[in-house]
């Protein structure tokens, strides 16, 4: 048995492996990542004998995950993941590789292994990523945005009537604030999307992970494949390609 784990910017997300099924664990906020927490997330019959990690989180966290998972798994084999200028058939983009942000490279790496086809990859978390692949595995780039909570905690935190609220509400042209809030940030990822999508001159197949994946699909123009683990089937790539 092998453990994946995805730390991101919101919370941590992990699975345990076996036979190359990925088997999803409860995630973590990362505002609740301590040691008492995460032994008692892991302190059951795990007994993985390597633990691959994608993290774009704080150097504390990850230090504190590697510190812990030590010390439940003495002779755990640790293996922190970086993106790299080629790997999986996949070709970074990146001048300096290094800099893509590890979670878009393994999206991208089990977006092509599994599909093998050009492809537009968004991750619809606390930035929405998007990154664009040609069909022979080629990374052509991507763009970053804030995502939809970013967008509005920053008028929350730049003006003084636009307050951040988390309720949920009707899409569309608003009559109150708060419904004009959300359709205003949602409408602003969808057209960074589509807007993306039109430029390219042949048919590139759409994939969306991430937290918000479900409520942005619901409003494209186009049918996405949601992929809620992405990363973590990258991070299960790379320990297959391991030895």
């Amino acid at each position: 048995m092998n453990l994946l784990i995805d730390m991101g910017n919101t919370r941590l997300k992990w699975a345990v492996t076996t036979g190359g099924q990925i088997m999803t664990g409860q995630p973590l906020l990362n505002t609740r990542i301590n040691r008492d927490e995460l032994i008692e997330l892991w302190k059951g019959d795990y007994r993985p004998k390597r633990l691959a990690i994608s993290c774009v989180s704080t150097y504390r966290l990850l230090e504190l995950v590697q510190t812990v998972a030590q010390e439940l798994w003495l002779d755990v084999d640790i293996i922190l993941v970086k993106s790299q200028a080629q790997a999986f058939g996949v070709i970074n983009a990146y001048r300096q590789p290094e800099k893509l942000g590890v979670d878009r490279w393994l999206a991208l790496i089990a977006v092509w292994q599994q599909y093998q086809q050009s492809a537009c990859v968004v991750d619809c978390g606390t930035a929405i990523t998007v990154d664009l692949i040609d069909a022979e595995g080629r990374h052509q780039g991507g763009l970053i945005s804030p995502g939809l909570t970013l967008m509005k905690k920053s008028l929350d935190l730049e003006t003084a009537a636009l307050q951040f609220t988390e309720t949920d509400q009707v899409f569309g042209l608003a009559n109150y604030t708060e419904a004009a809030i959300h359709s205003g940030t949602l409408t602003a990822a969808v057209g960074l999307i589509e807007h993306v999508l039109a430029k390219q001159p042949k048919f590139v197949q759409l994939v969306l992970t991430g937290g918000d994946a479900e409520l942005i699909a619901a409003q494209l123009d186009r049918a996405p494949i949601i992929e809620p683990d992405l990363v973590l089937r990258g991070l299960l790539c790379v320990l297959e390609g391991h030895g």
